[in-house]
């Protein structure tokens, strides 16, 4: 969490420097106090800290602001003109929050586990990633903006707390002994390629059909993160990187772990505010011609006059969209990758850039007075879907077949 200042109640002894902190008063930080120092509990287990007003789900159509609590010591550091709140917790402690913070508690129990293993995984594969030199992450000419956001966004600690990374909202949200056991039955384990730690991604639908990573983020091909469809036939799928079959494929319902969960299923599966999410295997988005010239201005900072058009440029293999010609009156650029484009079309984030454009209302100037999209998925699509991993989890699957399902040639190995 970072603000101009934070306010914070410790509960039990903490300590700064070997002098006691007041517990159970609110104590406010800003840059004039705490910079560098680091607030150790006596016993972790037993002493937590309430953070006020932490927003999530920053950026997105859920966004909104709680109190959240959190075990662990807290130190501050200081980026740009606000302070920065970092909780150091121990990696399996940080698990148990994950898992209850990204998914309800009261999931199929093979379905946590698999998910504590692929979050165990992608959190050590991050630190990693961290201390090697990354690719350059934005590539800006004057028609073309091509950019993705990944492990390079934080210098200063290892991961964030939000969905940029994964959900982490302390012990705030229920958790339960299905869950502790998950974690704990998994403790150790990840998941590896050949000698190294698999960069496990995940996101909530991919609407039938894997993403593959390069298409997302940097330009580096993963064997175990590649196309597959989300069913019992997983290379029964068509070329959706052609427009024709990704438009037959987003307009229709092809069968999928994912395409169908019971309301059980996505009770057990999606906390409170994810389930205000309506249609995400299949949904539509419609724009009148203001409405998307002042979304699109507002969001790049550019201005298009009216748009003409979207044109998808490449699709990866899933439908998304990697590159898309946004054609305007004043102006025409191409922008990617995926959520950049996800984040220039809408006033938070459209559910997935995997959609085809219907314009409506065309004048005689050619500028359409409406534009339609439809599209399929929510989230990048790469790696695990948690929505038919949970449908896999409900139908038996052990979270050994599910992993192997989402990353093909991978192996679950024990390292602590």
């Amino acid at each position: 969490m970072s603000a101009e200042s934070i306010t914070i109640v410790f509960h039990g002894h903490y300590s700064v420097d070997g002098v006691s902190v007041p517990s159970g008063v609110p104590q406010v930080f800003d840059l004039s106090s705490g910079i560098g120092k680091i607030y150790i509990p006596d016993d972790p287990q037993e002493c937590f800290f309430e953070v006020h007003g932490v927003t999530i789900g920053v950026g997105f159509h859920w966004e909104r602001r709680e109190d959240q609590k959190f075990r662990g010591s807290v130190s501050f550091i200081r980026e740009g003109d606000q302070i920065t709140l970092v909780n150091i917790v121990d990696a399996e402690e940080y698990l148990l929050s994950v898992i209850s913070s990204e998914m309800n508690a009261n999931a199929p129990e093979e379905f946590l586990k698999a998910h504590a293993v692929i979050s165990r995984s992608w959190l050590l594969a991050q630190t990693r990633a961290r201390a090697t030199a990354a690719h350059d992450t934005c590539l800006r000419t004057e028609d073309t903006l091509i950019r993705w956001y990944d492990h390079s966004d934080h210098e200063h600690f290892d991961v964030c707390a939000d969905d940029h990374c994964q959900r982490y909202q302390g012990i705030s949200r229920q958790t339960n002994p299905t869950v502790r056991r998950a974690v704990e039955s998994t403790a150790g384990m990840v998941l590896m390629s050949g000698s190294e730690l698999v960069d496990a991604r995940f996101s909530k639908c991919c609407g039938g059909v894997f993403e593959e990573f390069e298409n997302c983020w940097e330009p580096v091909h993963h064997p175990y993160l590649v196309a597959r469809r989300d069913s019992e036939s997983p290379h029964d799928f068509p070329d959706l990187s052609l427009d024709a079959e990704a438009a037959a494929w987003i307009t229709s319902r092809p069968d999928a772990f994912c395409a169908s969960p019971s309301a059980e299923v996505l009770s057990q599966v999606l906390n409170g505010y994810d389930r205000e999410t309506d249609g995400f295997y299949r949904w539509t988005v419609e724009y009148s011609r203001s409405e998307l010239a002042e979304i699109v201005r507002t969001r790049t900072g550019i201005d298009f006059g009216d748009i003409v058009d979207l044109i998808p440029i490449e699709r990866g293999t899933s439908g998304r969209i990697v590159r898309l010609k946004v054609v305007g009156t004043l102006r025409t650029m191409t922008i990617g990758k995926e959520l950049e484009i996800r984040r220039t079309l809408s006033r938070s984030h459209l559910y997935s850039s995997a959609f085809i454009v219907d314009r409506h209302d065309i004048g005689p100037d050619g500028i359409p007075g409406r534009f339609v999209l439809h599209g399929a998925g929510w989230g990048h699509g790469v790696g695990l879907c948690q929505i038919g991993a949970a449908v896999m989890g409900s139908r038996g699957y052990s979270y050994s077949e599910i992993l192997s399902h989402y990353f093909p040639g991978a192996e679950i190995k024990k390292i602590y």
